[in-house]
């Protein structure tokens, strides 16, 4: 059964990472796709592997003309957006708070907070006048238990984790559910940021945090985000659903 059948997803950071695994996911599950990425042939890439199921659209994720073009180009496309996945995310390097700068820190936060902003402002009236839809963020566990190094990228997610619990409230009246997941480290790009240099030391002290003995992978949140995303979770609003080998008990 394809689980999202007829559905359309407008999925942000989808050229690489979490948001590639997400955007692979929910074509075998049945859902067109807008492949959205800031590089336009990382983008381009996964929507011609992905087939005619898929689009391509470049965009700054944190920037109001980039947002609303990229949503009439979805709509476009496929007439509907039913599904909003923000995965576009960045960080800062792994060092102490003081040394990020100011051209750091509003990087940060204009990427993974005022990106939320911005695709609501655009996407949840095209939801309204469906009747619906689901909107999943994608935040982290350094929102819920933070590492060291990380300050400005921790108070960012944090930002991510609780906004998602308030829209939800705020929209369940429109019937659009609201939810964010907290992924551990995994196996993308952002990986060695995180890290602040990418050792087999640095990776095996980032294992030895995580009780389940290894990092997150694309399709764990790709699998967290297909349930979110699907009937079977219709009751399901305003939850931060940790995929996180356990890392935050």
């Amino acid at each position: 059964m394809e689980r999202l059948k007829g559905k359309v997803a407008l999925i942000t950071g989808a050229g690489q990472g979490f948001g590639e695994g997400i955007a692979e996911t929910f074509v075998r599950e049945g859902a067109r796709v807008a492949v959205l990425d800031l590089n336009r042939s990382h983008a381009e890439q996964v929507a011609a592997r992905l087939g005619a199921a898929a689009i391509a659209i470049t965009a700054d994720v944190s920037k109001a003309d980039d947002v609303a073009r990229a949503t009439r180009e979805t709509l476009a496309a496929f007439g509907r957006i039913d599904l909003l996945v923000n995965n576009a995310g960045i960080s800062h390097r792994n060092k102490p708070m003081l040394d990020v700068t100011e051209a750091e820190f509003d990087a940060v936060f204009a990427v993974n907070v005022k990106s939320i902003y911005l695709f609501a402002q655009n996407v949840v009236p095209v939801m309204r006048q469906q009747g619906g839809g689901v909107i999943i963020n994608i935040g982290s566990t350094a929102g819920i238990r933070p590492r060291p190094g990380l300050t400005w990228y921790n108070a960012s997610k944090g930002a991510v984790n609780l906004v998602s619990k308030s829209m939800a409230v705020e929209l369940a009246p429109d019937r659009i559910r609201v939810n964010a997941i907290a992924p551990v480290a995994g196996e993308t790009p952002l990986l060695a940021t995180f890290m602040g240099e990418d050792t087999p030391e640095k990776r095996a002290a980032f294992r030895a945090t995580i009780p389940w003995g290894r990092l997150s992978t694309a399709q764990d949140i790709a699998n967290a985000a297909l349930f979110l995303c699907s009937d079977e979770a219709e009751m399901v609003t305003g939850e931060v659903l940790q995929v996180d080998g356990g890392r935050c008990i």
